[in-house]
């Protein structure tokens, strides 16, 4: 399995390409929506984590519910980016 990802956490979102996933395995937004909702909650979580809401959108590699054996690509838009324009140093 080969997993990639494009953009940064101050940009306008993440695209994320999972390569290698057989065909025909149950995958839904929803269920990825859930999982990353985990991540909002535990130790070390700042105040932020606690308000945003990620979700995912499936591009690609999934039909009706389904893998079906290509690439998997996935987004998650960054609803705050509007508060990131002004450039900051690299």
């Amino acid at each position: 399995m080969r997993f990639l990802t494009a953009g940064e956490s101050h940009g306008p979102g993440l695209t994320v390409i999972v390569d290698g996933i057989p065909g025909d395995l149950p995958l839904i937004a929803e269920d990825i929506d859930r999982d990353l909702a985990r991540r909002q909650v535990g130790f070390g979580r700042g105040g932020r984590m606690t308000i945003e809401k990620d979700t995912v959108t499936i591009r690609g590699g999934v039909r009706l519910g389904r893998t079906i054996g290509s690439p998997i690509a996935l987004t998650l838009e960054n609803r705050d980016f509007k508060n990131w324009e002004i450039p900051m140093s690299v």
